[in-house]
């Protein structure tokens, strides 16, 4: 029997771990399509622009391990409707609690769907993400940093990381933020950092560093024995590449390039975006 197909709809503008608890939440119910708004539409619905563009936020949703498929919609689609036609089937419509509606509750009695509404005390909580399967054999390689202010630079480095081997991910922890770039660092909490990473298809395992300095991944590094250890050109380090050498792992510095056709992105840019 084939899983039921569920839709849920928005803008996904800003992804953040409420999010994603709501997609994860979603997803387990069947088969999860994101019906994606494009800018046109969220500029007529809220009166200004998205902070990040379809391409964008589509590329994203894209890479979140609870999403099958993202199917944007075109702009003069009703926000209390779904665009049912051969590429979209629905057997279940699933909201928030803020955004659920008679409108929509009555299109979906119309066309014979389920109309969900998820609580939010479903969506509490920060939980740890699971391991994902990987094939026997595959080098193991792992990339560390803050990730406080997640974004697509960051999904691009996970994609082209993962094909080097199965990636670990150590999110560094909440103190030794602090001990290296100060007060206001981070602004995001430790758990809720590693489950937006972990959230991601091209990582095998997210994880919190337990040590300290730019070497707080040292005890993971340790328990995981990596064959390589990736960072993008800006968090190359000379105590990394000593540690490497001293270690025998292979040190992978890889260009920090967007996807294509998608702007470049830091989370300094970004803070209080």
């Amino acid at each position: 029997m084939n899983p039921p197909q569920v839709i849920v709809t928005g803008a996904f503008d800003d992804l953040r771990s409420r999010h994603l608890r709501f997609l994860e939440e979603a997803a387990k119910l069947g088969e999860l399509t994101v019906a994606l708004w494009p800018d046109e539409l969220l500029q007529k619905l809220t009166g200004r622009p998205p902070k990040f563009p379809l391409a964008e936020r589509r590329y994203f949703l894209a890479a979140v391990r609870y999403v099958n498929r993202v199917l944007p919609v075109k702009a003069d689609l009703d926000p209390d409707a779904l665009p049912l036609d051969d590429e979209c089937r629905a057997d279940v419509w699933v909201d928030g609690e803020c955004r659920g509606n008679a409108a929509r509750e009555a299109f979906c009695r119309q066309h014979r769907i389920e109309y969900r509404i998820l609580p939010a005390a479903q969506m509490a909580g920060i939980p740890e993400p699971e391991p994902t399967p990987s094939e026997p054999g595959r080098p193991k390689v792992i990339v560390t940093g803050c990730y406080d202010w997640f974004h697509s630079g960051h999904v691009r480095f996970f994609e082209e990381v993962s094909r080097y081997g199965d990636l670990y991910v150590v999110v560094g922890h909440d103190a030794n933020i602090r001990l290296l770039k100060g007060e206001g660092h981070p602004l995001v909490p430790e758990a809720e950092r590693r489950y937006v990473v972990g959230s991601i298809r091209y990582v095998k395992q997210a994880l919190i560093s337990s040590g300290e300095g730019w070497m707080d991944a040292a005890p993971e590094i340790a328990r995981l024995r990596p064959d390589i250890y990736a960072v993008n050109e800006d968090g190359d380090r000379p105590e990394k590449r000593a540690f490497c050498e001293e270690h025998g792992l292979q040190y992978l510095v890889l260009q920090r390039t967007p996807a294509p056709g998608l702007p470049r992105r830091t989370s300094t840019n970004l803070r209080g975006f």
